[in-house]
């Protein structure tokens, strides 16, 4: 057992959540019990997860994807009003951590991301270092490196070929992260990784060179939030188990 304020100095330690410009508040979102014998991690906090883990007796989510977003007119109704109102009856905190889930170098997004593609970065890119670049490690061409994230995440990515160039750099991103492309260009990437693709991908591929592989934000983001939470698990001697709600995205 572990007090909620011991795992929430933790997180902010090892995340420094103070450090990122994010789109909403990071850390603990909704304050549930002091005591927490059981943590339970998933990538969004929808309705169906937060069921599906107080039905597997949590007392305290870790999630990537929280509640609270910049621009929300912060009223407590509908589908906001449901998911606070579930946390609120079972006395479960919400822990959710954005950006700084992200970047963090060893449990992060995509630190976890670019260990099951095999890649390693020795770099960063991009606004606040988000990105994340390094050697191609065994692919060797766009078709087997989107080949290898196919049978990583179990679906096949998005990807725009660019001029099929043997990969010596691969850059990564999990996530909505398809505005980093030009900057992934910039800092001597032969393909991209990330989550999502949006019009203008497709045409700086084919005009750069430099290969676009969109493998769903949901799938690219699958790792980071279990890998964190396994840790603090083990850290504080309590249960920990990770729930996949399945999303298309």
């Amino acid at each position: 057992m572990a007090k909620r304020s011991e795992i929430e100095r933790a997180l902010a330690d090892l995340l420094r959540p103070e450090a990122f410009r994010d789109y909403g508040p990071n850390g603990l979102q909704v304050e549930g019990r002091a005591e927490v014998r059981r943590l339970v991690s998933g990538v969004t906090a929808s309705l169906a997860f937060i069921d599906a883990a107080i039905d597997a007796g949590a007392d305290a989510l870790l999630v990537h994807h929280g509640l609270f977003w910049r621009g929300q007119d912060g009223r407590l109704t509908g589908w906001l009003r449901e998911r606070v109102a579930r946390l609120l009856a079972h006395d479960v905190s919400l822990f959710a951590y954005h950006l700084p889930l992200d970047a963090e170098p060893e449990f992060g997004n995509n630190a976890q991301f670019g260990l099951r593609l095999q890649l390693r970065a020795d770099a960063r890119f991009g606004e606040q270092d988000l990105g994340f670049i390094g050697a191609a490690g065994p692919w060797r061409t766009t078709q087997e490196l989107a080949q290898g994230a196919a049978q990583v995440l179990g679906r096949a990515p998005v990807c725009v070929a660019g001029d099929r160039r043997a990969l010596a750099r691969v850059a990564w991103c999990t996530g909505g992260a398809q505005g980093y492309f030009e900057a992934a260009i910039a800092a001597g990437a032969d393909a991209f990784v990330t989550g999502e693709i949006s019009e203008p991908q497709a045409h700086l591929a084919r005009e750069t060179g430099v290969a676009f592989l969109a493998c769903g934000h949901h799938a690219s983001e699958r790792y980071g939030a279990p890998a964190l939470a396994a840790h603090i698990a083990e850290r504080f001697g309590i249960e920990h188990r990770f729930i996949e709600i399945d999303n298309p995205a």
